[in-house]
């Protein structure tokens, strides 16, 4: 996560913080990996798969249980001499047994193995939250640095046509000029200020949308603030889309679940065969118990539980032989799973592939588009700068005045737009490929 926020950060401008409270990139990607239910909710699942893991890991372990009865036998009773005898008798029984497995096809280590590459893919999904979070935070971050360029440009404008308004109106105090010359410079304004109050309002909902990501509740008091940086650009497009896609397969935390997925389900098919093969455990007992019998003298109970004490070790062995076709349908499931797991790697692969290759084009426009929009600003400078030359020597009227600002100050947006739309091209086609 850090090195995609130092890789957004350093292409920000800075940001004019207007509000109480200032929120860097970094702050708002933490606040979002912090809030997200998502998130949350991968991070639950990680979890449930290293118990699932650990618990695979405790099957080596030998069991140990403790056992305790009471009986009670009502007529004929076999007394401690083995004979029977017309009387009511009862037994407590205390036992304590242990068993261990010796074999078993390889089933637990194949079950090891299965649920290590399942927390795998688990640790790679909640990753893949992560980057999308980050992606989704630093997108609506761009778009405020966006909206704050845009209104600064809208500014500007109003700025410019107050100045030849007063430059008009003391025309227009000497005499030198009719008051009619004056009115299609304040039309202009009144435009401006509402293109003004609209890029405001679009600003707004930007630093709304940011909220609602990073789920700020007073998101009515805030602002972001970026470190001025160098804005120079890393050319990362020398590195063509086949070479991209390789590092990606490689890299990409989609990818290494997809393929954790896949081992998984290879393992499960050899948990499922294990069914087929002998088991042997080793089992270890030891019993005793107290016996009375109705109307007769009987041992003392702990003199009866230290002579009835008995100790026990055997093997069991269990062979399969028929259950039904149970074993061979569960083999049949595990490998159409194994099948399914591949084909969803394959899908994987080739949206991958998809995604760099169009990330790589648009990156290619956007960058075209940004080298004709900074052309098209810089003559539109000059157009503007002729124009108002030849306004201030009254030999332009207002509305060309406007539609040079108007021509200057849409190149200008174009140039914000292009400026960050490559920004944000370049940052997707840098991720998909680290």
């Amino acid at each position: 996560m850090n090195k995609i926020i130092f890789l957004i950060s350093s292409l920000v401008i800075i940001g004019n913080s207007l509000f109480a409270q200032q929120l860097t990139l970094e702050e708002c990607v933490n606040m979002a990996l912090e809030n997200n239910r998502n998130i949350k909710q991968q991070e639950l699942s990680k979890s449930q798969r290293e118990i699932a893991y650990l618990q695979a890991r405790n099957e080596y372990l030998p069991d140990l249980n403790a056992s305790s009865g009471q009986s009670f036998i009502f007529g004929r009773s076999i007394g401690l001499d083995n004979t029977y005898q017309n009387t009511n008798s009862s037994q407590t029984t205390f036992g304590v047994g242990a068993n261990i497995t010796l074999f078993d096809g390889l089933r637990i280590k194949n079950n090891i193995d299965a649920k290590r590459a399942e927390l795998g893919a688990a640790n790679a999904d909640l990753a893949k939250f992560k980057e999308d979070i980050t992606l989704s935070v630093a997108t609506a971050f761009l778009n405020i640095l966006l909206q704050k360029e845009l209104l600064k440009i809208a500014q500007n404008q109003i700025e410019l046509t107050d100045i030849n308004i007063e430059q008009r109106q003391k025309l227009i105090n000497n005499g030198k000029l009719a008051q009619g010359e004056i009115y299609e410079l304040q039309a202009q304004r009144a435009k401006e200020v509402q293109n003004s109050v609209q890029t405001e309002s679009n600003l707004k909902l930007a630093l709304l949308d940011l909220a609602q990501i990073i789920e700020l509740t007073d998101f009515a008091n805030f602002d972001v603030v970026a470190t001025e940086v160098d804005t120079v650009m890393k050319n990362i497009l020398t590195v063509l889309p086949d070479e991209a896609f390789q590092m990606a397969l490689v890299n990409r935390p989609e990818m290494e679940a997809a393929t954790l997925r896949v081992k998984s389900s290879e393992k499960n098919v050899a948990v499922t065969k294990s069914s087929l093969y002998p088991k042997l455990y080793l089992g270890a007992n030891m019993n005793t118990g107290y016996y009375r019998m109705s109307n007769l003298p009987n041992p003392g109970f702990d003199e009866q539980l230290r002579n009835n004490i008995s100790n026990s070790v055997g093997l069991n062995l269990q062979i399969p032989i028929f259950n039904r076709f149970q074993n061979k349908n569960n083999i049949k499931m595990a490998k159409l799973n194994v099948e399914n797991s591949i084909l969803e790697l394959d899908k994987a692969k080739i949206d991958l592939r998809k995604r760099i290759e169009q990330a790589y084009h648009n990156a290619l426009s956007a960058e075209s588009r940004w080298q004709a929009a900074q052309k098209s600003e810089v003559a539109a400078n000059e157009a503007m700068r002729f124009t108002q030359e030849k306004f201030d020597n009254g030999r332009s009227n207002s509305y060309e005045l406007y539609l040079a600002k108007t021509n200057l100050a849409n190149s200008q947006s174009d140039v914000s737009q292009a400026k960050f739309e490559y920004l944000f091209r370049i940052k997707i086609l840098e991720l998909l490929q680290n």
